[in-house]
This record gives C-alpha cells, structure tokens and sequence, in this order.
C-alpha cells in the first residue's frame, strides 16, 4: 500500500486494520451514485446523437463505419471521464499523483498477477476451451496464432476484443471502483454495486435489436436482453472483485477479452466436432454402421467430458478464486 501519510489511503486502509473508528470518507455516496450514472450515459448518449453512429433498420451496428465511429465516441468519452476522475481524486481526496495511478489499476503491473488473473477465468471456462481445442480440433491453429489474426483482422473484432475490454474496463472498473471505494461503502458492496452500471449500459442492445429485427416478437428480444443484462452483471461482480483484490487494471481488461473471445458456455445439448467444408464424408455400405457408430460413441464420451470438466471448472474456480487473486496491490480488503 501507499504510504500511511496519504489520506487517499487512510480510508482504505482501514479495511486491512479492521479499525474501529474509520476516517471520514472523502465522498458521499450520493455525489459518486450521480457521478457514475453522468459517466454511464456520456458513455452510451453519443451512439445515438450521431447519424454515422445511430442504428437504424437499414444500419447495423456491426457495420464497419458505425464500429469505427463508436470507437472514436467512447474513447472521447472515456478520456473524459478519466480526466473529471483524475480531478476529483487529486481535489476532493487530496491524493497525489503516484496515489491516483495506483489507485485506477494503471500501476504497477504484474506479470505473474495477469498470468494468474487469466488462469483462473480459463479454470472455470475448461469444458468450453475442451471443447474448442480437443472437440473442434481447434489447438493447431491457436498454436499458430490464427485465432488471433482472425479476431484483429476485422473491425468487429477490433470492437469486441480490443475497444470493448479497454473502454469499458477503464471506464467501469478503474474509475467508478476507487470513487465508490472512497464513499461510505464497504469493499463487498462495492463489488454488488458497481457492475449494475455495466450491466444498465448493455440495456440499449434492446432497442438496437427490436430496431434491426422488427419481425422478431417483444417476448424473446426481451429475454434475450435479461439474459445479456445478467450476464454482464455477473461477469461484472467477478471483474471488480479481481479489481479491488489484485489492483490491475490490466488483468481485467485482459479477462474481458477472454470471456467476449469464449462467450457464454455450452449448458445442454451434444457436443459435437466440425463439420468439414467439404460437407459430411460419404461412406460405403460396408463401412456406414461401423463408422456410424464410432462417430456415436465418440460424441457421447465427448459430451460427456465436457459436462464433467464444465463441473470441475466451476469447482476449481470456486477453490482458487481467493488463492489467485490474492495480491500486495489490492485496493481494499474484500469480506
């Protein structure tokens, strides 16, 4: 931690003291509630005031020029906010500036910690990344870096994997973590509260949806919204728990790109491989039963060990959550 003398710390510090009497925080939770909602929609208002970055029925928001007028909003808007954060920070908690870099996760960065940060995520996504390498015969071409070159070589990529994770981690971790963790908030509320902000900012896919699917009815594009919004939600508890516990700005944005890269995992159904481009093999008689069957038993076993390490996955990441997140550059001292 920072030095005693910081008054930036003294408040934080108290959660690692168990003090009993803890200092006056230096904001109220009112003015970082309305902070954090002016940052949210200054982070969402602009896709929709510009016609190069409003949706319409004739415009996706996939479409090359709309991902790369998005980008340029959201990064303006996410500057922005940092400089107001920075402001606050160095006005209102008298922090100086070593204080306010370690405090928004920009410093110092760990390489072990970012290692161990992305182990665990990959630990509870194990039936996923099995069925992907082993099922789908995918492992040759991470080892070549294909997916990689895939994911960068177009702009949706550049949005879901690079923009994406950047900005909103920045935005929704680095800066309304520490101001909510300098209000008269514990470290575990701080973690139930802040990631409702990412999951409403997700919200206007709704609309975006119902306007580039008008035939879709309203029952399943609203599902489909709850789904996203408790997805986000969740994923967000996990991120700013790694946040306030490891202090790395970096590791989150490093295990948002790998859950946008793996998406949501496979809850039912048979796991299956590839089929090839060529289309399904065509057999002889004397051969169709006996292949027939292999190719049975073998999506069986397939499914099976995915379920089974989908299990193990949770399990483990459920054991390890504590151990590797664990870090001398933790924010605040969570439960």
């Amino acid at each position: 931690m920072a030095p005693t003398g910081s008054s930036l710390y003294q408040h934080l510090s108290s959660y690692f003291k168990n003090a009993e009497e803890e200092p006056l925080p230096p904001l109220s939770s009112a003015f970082v509630g309305a902070l954090s909602v002016a940052y949210t929609v200054l982070y969402v208002l602009p896709f929709y005031l510009a016609p190069t970055t409003r949706p319409s029925p004739s415009l996706s928001r996939d479409a090359p020029s709309v991902i790369r007028a998005r980008i340029r909003f959201v990064s303006l808007s996410v500057a922005l906010s940092t400089i107001a954060t920075i402001y606050i920070l160095a006005d209102r908690a008298n922090a100086s500036i070593v204080d306010i870099i370690r405090l928004l996760g920009w410093y110092p960065i760990s390489i072990i910690q970012l290692a161990k940060s992305l182990i665990l995520t990959a630990i509870l996504f194990a039936g996923p990344l099995f069925e992907s390498a082993v099922v789908e015969g995918r492992w040759k071409d991470w080892i070549q870096g294909q997916p990689l070159h895939e994911s960068l070589s177009s702009w949706i990529g550049w949005r879901n994997y690079v923009a994406g994770p950047v900005t909103e981690e920045i935005l929704f971790r680095s800066l309304l973590v520490p101001l909510h963790l300098l209000a008269p908030l514990s470290p575990t509320r701080v973690v139930l509260v802040t990631p409702l902000y990412f999951g409403i900012a997700h919200i206007h896919h709704f609309y975006e949806f119902v306007l580039t699917h008008p035939h879709t009815p309203w029952g399943p594009s609203i599902i489909r919204s709850l789904i996203q919004f408790g997805f986000t939600t969740v994923f967000g508890w996990y991120a700013t728990f790694v946040f306030i516990r490891t202090g790395s700005l970096v590791a989150v944005i490093l295990i948002h790109t790998f859950c946008n890269w793996a998406g949501l995992p496979r809850l039912w159904g048979r796991v299956e491989p590839r089929v090839a481009m060529g289309g399904p093999t065509v057999r002889g008689k004397e051969d169709s039963g006996s292949e027939l069957g292999k190719e049975r038993s073998d999506r069986l076993g397939w499914t099976l060990a995915y379920y089974i390490l989908l299990v193990v996955g949770a399990v483990g990441f459920q054991q390890c959550l504590w151990k590797l997140t664990v870090s001398p550059g933790a924010l605040a001292k969570i439960g």
